[in-house]
């Protein structure tokens, strides 16, 4: 032998273990297959013989004496579809509990070729499961006999085989209701494949919709199912002028979005985007998608336990299962742009006075709380473009801590003076308490700042939750909500009582937030930034995040410009902005701030962002003993107009 060759170890064969074992070979094939007519002495000594021998099994062998290769087929239309994979760990976990392996097959979409690559699988196989199958329904039909035992996902059939369903129709009612529900009246469907049946189905739910509400109206582009898709239809959904874009799945709003950004088109401050299927990047995009949860992976476990039902020829087989959706609101979707909405813009003479209103005022046009599909929303009259709408926070990221807030904000001639999660500070939503440091835990959102450290990403973030929100049944114009607070444990710290009033100026109108915050369960100690080593960063309270627009002035008691009003006591603070809309016309508008308590310093923001809130803790940790209470609030004039600083003191010391 060559010096460093090698002999290869000969294979040991049932033979060996027969002789070994002093037993026919077919009796060893029995042990093996896990047969129950052997000795259990015998099948002893086989066993024994096996592992002393190092026996491994050929699984070719032992498929030709079962019948069976212990695996299945999996048809698909295309594998790159994450939502198709998740299907695919779904019948690959649930199958491989029970010792079978899934063959996967991809039909490229191609209906024309999918009954051959599904028969070519099957005689590979035990069973075939067939997903979101694009063949008509009689070359399906016509298919299924042949290739039994068989299971079909993401389309109903007659008979012969188990199907599973998701309500893909419901699902579109919902998408389209929440896009109704934020104003939306013209709304493109970037249509999937032709011969998707879950299309089909998208399209039931948008007629179903488009029946309810006869002033809206669905623009159809014709688009397909992956990301190159969506991105090739953005010119199409652009020329079509429309407020917000559904798209067949979430691939196609990746593309979609992408364009859009490419092209300088924001969203959702310009067009809302939502998908289908809530893969897992779809929490991940910029702005995180608003899309359908469907269970795919669920929908592969399933599958599977129909399908082992059936090779078990067990009774109760169900013949269609039935799954819903839920829908997961995110950053994508917001309120239609202003100046797609059909409100009063007229023009206000800066030199107009400002006043309150008075009785002569038509009773209508009071504003007033409503609960519309589940949401508070304040408006002048039913007729009228929303003033603001009350979100409950629920589906907000963890990391963001979730808090109920306001937005949009709207001026009465529906220019928009909020803005919710923003590049620049995702965690910005609008109106809300945003308190950075309670005992240790964040209300704020984001990154906390550590001493010695900086700014630093921890798993502190707590959560806002309203557990009492009505309104009140004497004056319609006030919101009552009871706020708890709890860490991030989900340990309750403390309890808020938070109310939210409105009432209209001649050219304006007036939001009155004022909470109670009350050290239920222990002493609180509320600190900031600027009290753990950050100077100047003293920001937590009754919170107000204004859009960027194409000019912002800060006004104050102590003058001009972030500068003089940040870290000042002010009794008011003024943003006035000029807004550009995406046709390049401007609208003037001032938000003038008044605090509700004691005089706080004001943290406040033109310069990088717009924003302000009067601080709870601005240098120094402020204090609850347990037992106590705190108050703060923000009492705010919306005005459709320039003020100057004469004016705005004039109007605040009205509003006090």
């Amino acid at each position: 032998m060559m010096p460093g060759a090698t002999t290869r170890r000969p294979t040991v064969t049932i033979a060996d273990v027969a002789s070994a074992a002093g037993v026919s070979r077919a009796t060893v094939s029995r042990v093996m297959n896990g047969r129950s007519t052997v000795d259990p002495a015998i099948s002893a000594r086989v066993q024994e013989a096996a592992i002393e021998l190092n026996y491994r099994p050929s699984n070719v062998a032992r498929s030709l004496s079962l019948g069976r290769t212990t695996t299945v087929a999996l048809v698909v239309p295309d594998l790159g579809n994450p939502a198709f994979q998740q299907v695919l760990r779904g019948v690959s976990s649930a199958a491989g509990e029970d010792g079978y392996r899934v063959l996967v097959a991809d039909s490229a979409e191609d209906p024309a070729t999918e009954a051959a690559i599904a028969l070519e699988a099957r005689t590979r196989c035990d069973a075939l499961i067939l997903v979101s199958p694009r063949m008509p329904d009689s070359a399906l039909d016509a298919l299924l006999p042949d290739v039994t035992p068989a299971v079909v996902v993401n389309r109903e059939v007659a008979g012969g085989a188990p199907s599973l369903v998701v309500d893909y129709t419901d699902a579109m009612v919902q998408v389209v209701e929440h896009l109704v529900t934020l104003g939306h009246r013209r709304i493109a469907y970037l249509a999937g494949p032709p011969a998707s049946v879950s299309d089909l189905a998208r399209r039931r739910g948008l007629a179903a919709t488009t029946a309810r509400y006869p002033d809206l109206e669905i623009v159809e582009v014709p688009t397909g199912s992956d990301i190159a898709a969506g991105h090739s239809a953005a010119p199409a959904v652009l020329a079509s002028r429309v407020t917000a874009a559904v798209a067949f799945n979430d691939l196609v709003s990746f593309g979609l979005l992408a364009a859009l950004n490419e092209a300088g088109v924001a969203v959702p401050s310009d067009i809302s985007v939502c998908g289908f299927d809530d893969i897992e990047l779809a929490r991940y995009a910029t702005p995180g998608l608003t899309t359908v949860a469907v269970p795919q992976e669920e929908l592969g476990r399933h599958a599977w336990r129909e399908l082992h039902a059936v090779i078990d020829n067990a009774a109760g087989a169900a013949e269609t299962t039935r799954f819903g959706v839920r829908l997961e609101k995110r950053a994508s979707t917001g309120p239609v742009p202003r100046d797609a909405v059909h409100a009063d813009v007229s023009s206000t003479e800066a030199t107009a006075p400002v006043m309150e209103a008075t009785a002569e005022q038509e009773p209508e046009q009071a504003p007033a709380w409503s609960v519309e599909h589940g949401v508070p929303v304040l408006r002048r009259s039913a007729d009228h473009v929303p003033l603001s709408r009350y979100d409950s926070g629920t589906a907000l990221p963890t990391i963001h801590s979730p808090r109920p807030y306001l937005h949009p904000v709207h001026s009465l001639a529906g220019v928009p003076l909020t803005e919710s999660g923003p590049v620049d500070h995702r965690h910005h939503y609008g109106v809300s308490i945003a308190v950075p440091d309670v005992n240790g835990t964040s209300y704020w959102g984001g990154r906390t700042f550590v001493t010695d450290v900086g700014p630093t990403l921890l798993p502190n973030h707590g959560r806002q939750t309203s557990v009492g929100t009505t309104i009140d049944p004497l004056t319609p114009n006030v919101l009552l909500d009871t706020v708890a607070w709890t860490d991030e444990n989900g340990d309750p710290l403390l309890d808020e009582r938070r109310r939210i009033g409105a009432r209209l100026l001649a050219d304006g109108w007036v939001l009155d937030w004022r909470s109670t915050l009350h050290a239920a369960h222990g002493p609180l100690e509320i600190r900031s930034p600027a009290t753990n080593g950050r100077p100047g960063a003293g920001y937590g309270g009754v919170f107000w995040r204004l859009p960027i627009a194409a000019s912002t002035r800060v006004l104050s008691v102590a003058g001009e410009g972030q500068d003089a009003a940040h870290g000042s006591t002010s009794p008011w603070v003024a943003f006035v902005q000029r807004h550009r809309d995406a046709r390049g016309d401007e609208r003037a508008t001032t938000t003038l701030l008044t605090q509700t308590s004691p005089a706080r310093h004001w943290f406040l923001r033109s310069e990088e962002y717009p924003g302000a809130c009067p601080a709870l803790a601005w240098d120094t940790p402020l204090h609850i003993p347990a037992g106590g209470t705190v108050e703060t609030g923000v009492v705010a004039a919306l005005i459709d107009r320039e003020l100057d600083a004469d004016q705005a003191a004039e109007l605040a010391t009205g509003l006090r």
